[in-house]
């Protein structure tokens, strides 16, 4: 006989004990057409009751069966399996962990992906977010975190085995240390905050290629994050970084890009810096753009409707390093907005003069030594799309007039 699966808003129900005590005899009855079970006392009728205990209990176990499978009722060991079809490892938060640096000062380029494993010996660590053999032959800092549960010692310089395997040359190029000792696990991660893990990885919203890719290049160090972006050009993505090492700013792109024939450089080529990256056993070339700099210089001229106001050494001084900052945080190809510039002024000599005493305030803006006005009929003084705003902390000269 075949037991209906009947699926409600809440998930799978089991059938009544009357659905399968009716469906029972029908299938019996199909056999023999003579079949009576419903008359009191007789063995059959104790038979078919017996049947249909034994029906619910099989039904309500294929009811668990289908509950187990989604992260809300899994048992243990279902979820297990769920974590590893998402790749998120039971006990990652709590588990030892230590830090290693990866050497090779003849692959420099060379990628050390996601699930690299390393060892000490006794224990298995696995490489939480890769990295790049950078120009100073090493990577920075990359966790490592132990398969297992348990708590031990990881001390300085014992984690110095890789257990994943390499292609030549690089099998007996790249070493491994831990450069500080371990963190050693306080406890275990519950299978209530390993369900809560696999359930917010579910539910996590894509972020796409620019955002995620901003975000793995401005954790890189020497990175500066306000020149780091990535625009859209006819001819695919451009990825604009400056500072940091060229092989790791080229790495992270390569770890962060599902497809590097949509990575292009700029049209100015002398602007591209172009990185050979190794993922054994293959090599790929990595283009990015560094930013050029302009040099602004600006020239602010206010006055104050307060006839005795003797503080205006303040203003000049306060103003012209609001200016200054103000012009050094704006971020690679955005433009200069003179209301921004004003409310900086404003606020840095909120202290001294109120805002309703300053009555004027215009600026003169120099780019790279050019008288530059906005654009008609905006607050807004454009650069070089792939360049950005620098002012020295001599650039900005307030004065009263």
């Amino acid at each position: 006989m075949t037991l209906p699966v009947v699926m409600t808003a809440s998930g799978p129900v089991p059938n009544s004990p009357a659905a399968l005590n009716s469906d029972l005899i029908v299938t019996v009855q199909e056999e023999d057409a003579d079949f009576t079970a419903n008359l009191p006392g007789l063995l059959l009728e104790d038979l078919t009751s017996t049947g249909t205990a034994m029906l619910a209990q099989m039904d309500q176990s294929r009811v668990d069966a289908i509950n187990s499978v989604t992260p809300y009722g899994a048992n243990a060991f279902i979820l297990s399996q769920q974590g590893a079809m998402f790749g998120i490892p039971q006990g990652i938060p709590v588990n030892t962990n230590v830090l290693v640096v990866f050497s090779g000062s003849t692959v420099k380029g060379y990628v050390i992906p996601n699930g690299f494993i390393v060892s000490d010996g006794t224990y298995q660590y696995i490489i939480q977010s890769g990295g790049t053999i950078g120009a100073s032959g090493q990577t920075q800092p990359l966790l490592a975190v132990a398969n297992q549960s348990g708590t031990w010692a990881v001390p300085s310089g014992s984690v110095n085995q890789i257990v994943t395997s390499q292609a030549s040359p690089y099998n007996t190029a790249v070493t491994v240390s831990n450069p500080q000792a371990g963190t050693p696990a306080t406890t275990t991660e519950s299978v209530q905050s390993y369900r809560a893990r696999i359930m917010q990885a579910q539910s996590i919203a894509g972020q796409g290629t620019p955002a995620y890719l901003e975000t793995q290049l401005k954790n890189l160090p020497g990175v500066t994050p306000r020149l780091v972006t990535v625009i859209q050009s006819p001819f695919g993505w451009e990825v604009i970084c400056g500072g940091g090492d060229p092989y790791q700013v080229a790495g992270a792109i390569y770890l962060g890009t599902l497809d590097l024939s949509t990575i292009v450089g700029s049209s100015t080529t002398a602007r591209n810096v172009n990185v050979t990256i190794a993922d054994a056993p293959n090599t790929y070339n990595v283009v990015y753009v560094n930013p050029p700099q302009q040099t602004v210089t600006v020239t602010a001229t206010w006055n104050t409707n307060l006839p005795n106001f003797t503080a205006g050494a303040q203003v000049n001084q306060f103003a012209a390093v609001a200016i200054q900052n103000y012009i050094n945080g704006i971020v690679v190809g955005q433009p200069m907005n003179l209301n921004s510039m004003s409310a900086a002024f404003s606020n840095s000599i909120s202290s001294v003069l109120s805002i309703d005493n300053l009555s004027a305030l215009t600026f003169a803006v120099y780019v790279n030594g050019v008288l530059t006005s906005p654009v008609a009929g905006t607050e807004l003084i454009p650069g070089d799309s792939e360049s950005y705003f620098e002012c020295a902390a001599n650039g900005a000269t307030v004065v009263q007039g």
